[in-house]
């Protein structure tokens, strides 16, 4: 197995099944990661390790996803100078949008990229996590250029499904 080179990291086990929508697009673009589950309230002295580690072990990217006061992917991105990308999780009475505005507001110098809510914010992390990648990686970018060809292909089938006369 290749070594872990995006690091997704969520604030509990039940973020999962959203989580594991990044991880299909990880799988789909043959990019090898690992996940592990990481509190920045409940166990903050892991997610402090797992960041300052991080960059040692091979990870490039650090997609955190956390519902709630969803303080983990700016913890995560305080303790290292890798990219961390924030997926805000709807487990809330809010839902979602406690864990939006945490995660989007970062102070100055501790930068979250922060996608959309849900599993779309979770599958776009991945896409953003690769294009990151693929600066250096030429494959990565032509695995790219066709999925967004297969994105253009799949609303066009749509399209034409969708108009009758």
């Amino acid at each position: 197995m290749e070594k872990p080179i995006i690091g997704i990291v969520m604030g509990s086990a039940s973020d999962g099944p959203i989580m594991e929508e990044a991880a299909a697009i990880l799988e789909r673009f043959k990019v090898p990661y690992e996940m592990i589950v990481a509190s920045a309230h409940r166990s903050p002295e892991r997610t402090r390790e797992y960041a300052h580690t991080a960059q040692e072990r091979g990870l490039q990217v650090i997609i955190a996803g956390a519902g709630g006061a969803a303080h983990l992917a700016g913890s995560i991105a305080a303790a290292t100078v890798l990219p961390v990308i924030g997926v805000p999780i709807d487990s809330s009475p809010l839902k979602g949008m406690d864990a939006l505005l945490a995660t989007v507001q970062m102070p100055a110098g501790v930068p979250v990229a922060t996608m959309a809510v849900g599993k779309a914010g979770a599958k776009n992390a991945a896409i953003l996590a690769i294009q990151i990648l693929s600066l250096h990686q030429p494959e990565l970018q032509r695995k790219l250029e066709e999925y967004k060809k297969e994105l253009a292909q799949q609303v066009e089938q749509a399209g034409k499904k969708g108009t009758k006369r």
